[in-house]
């Protein structure tokens, strides 16, 4: 376990961070020992922790959801997306660029087992509004985190709406209120289901109320998992899949989605929107507007905080399939 970081004191923690870090390679099964990832890092981009708890888990979870966003990007500048954890930290905390759930959920399971959380990956089946059923695959990793004896779900990769902000309770049909509305786990046989309750769209620009964007089931699934622990090497030929199959959400899409402090922001496309909870009024606040190319790199940086090594071509088109 390791020692608590003074929370004034977020960018220098050369004293408590001395350790290796060790992970099996996706490809081969191999150990890699030394590989240059190290927590000091991480928390440069996010911020400080204090103690290893429920408070402190939420602190985190929430901060890594407004500095890191979930974007598939590099599908769009012709950039291969993987499941090593090496790529995916130089990727993602020293190239300051976001990811999918195969990335950020992958880099903060491995964060919490760095920290001393009791921390388990799961697979998740992403709900289908066109079937209205769950797909048949596990497409989204989750992590599953036991504190004080009690199950909890983070979950810091899903993006836009429906991204809780907070580890939820692994409690079954339970209320449990946050900034997007409100959220449940339903207990069923083997199966737990993800539920959202959203509160009505208003939208700022009329045009904004005919977009394709907005989702305006008010109560929806998100997605479904078992409890039974799963490894890196169980989703590499879904992360393959996902990233070169026409029919895919991700190539049919270019997303990139940031939680702020008071919504979020998305970008999917050439459409830009901006999101405002406003919870005692019982509406989300929607701004959207098309942006053109000389736009998408300055709306990356100064939106996102997001620079592309290569050109992005943002892409849109109608797609059922999803995650």
């Amino acid at each position: 376990m390791l020692a608590a970081i003074p929370i004034n004191d977020p960018y220098y923690y050369k004293e408590i961070f001395r350790f290796r870090t060790f992970f099996p390679s996706p490809s081969d099964g191999t150990v890699l020992t030394n590989c240059g990832m190290n927590l000091e890092e991480y928390f440069k981009r996010i911020s400080s922790y204090e103690a290893l708890d429920l408070p402190t888990l939420k602190m985190i979870h929430k901060r890594h959801v407004m500095s890191i966003p979930f974007e598939n990007l590099s599908i769009h500048c012709g950039e291969r997306i993987t499941t090593d954890l090496q790529v995916i930290f130089d990727k993602v905390v020293r190239g300051r660029r976001g990811g999918w759930c195969m990335e950020n959920n992958l880099l903060f399971g491995w964060v919490l087992r760095e920290m001393g959380y009791d921390t388990t990956t799961l697979g998740a089946r992403v709900f289908s509004a066109s079937s209205q059923d769950f797909f048949p695959y596990e497409s989204h990793l989750i992590n599953k985190v036991i504190i004080d004896g009690k199950p909890h779900i983070a979950d810091v990769s899903f993006g836009m709406s429906s991204q809780v902000w907070e580890p939820l309770e692994l409690i079954s049909g339970k209320d449990q209120p946050q900034a997007a509305g409100i959220f449940r786990l339903i207990e069923k046989g083997d199966v737990w289901m993800l539920e959202k309750t959203a509160r009505k769209p208003e939208f700022l620009n009329p045009e904004c109320a005919k977009s394709s964007l907005i989702n305006r089931n008010l109560t929806r699934l998100v997605y479904c998992f078992s409890l039974s622990p799963r490894q890196v090497e169980d989703f590499s030929d879904i992360n393959h899949k996902l990233q070169t199959t026409p029919t895919s959400l991700f190539t049919n899409k270019s997303i990139c989605s940031l939680q702020t402090a008071t919504g979020f922001k998305g970008l999917v496309g050439w459409t830009y929107s901006e999101v405002t909870y406003k919870p005692e009024e019982g509406v989300d606040v929607f701004s959207m507007r098309d942006i053109t190319e000389e736009e998408i790199e300055e709306v990356l940086r100064e939106q996102f905080n997001v620079v592309l090594q290569n050109k992005v071509q943002p892409f849109f088109t109608f797609c059922y399939s999803t995650h």
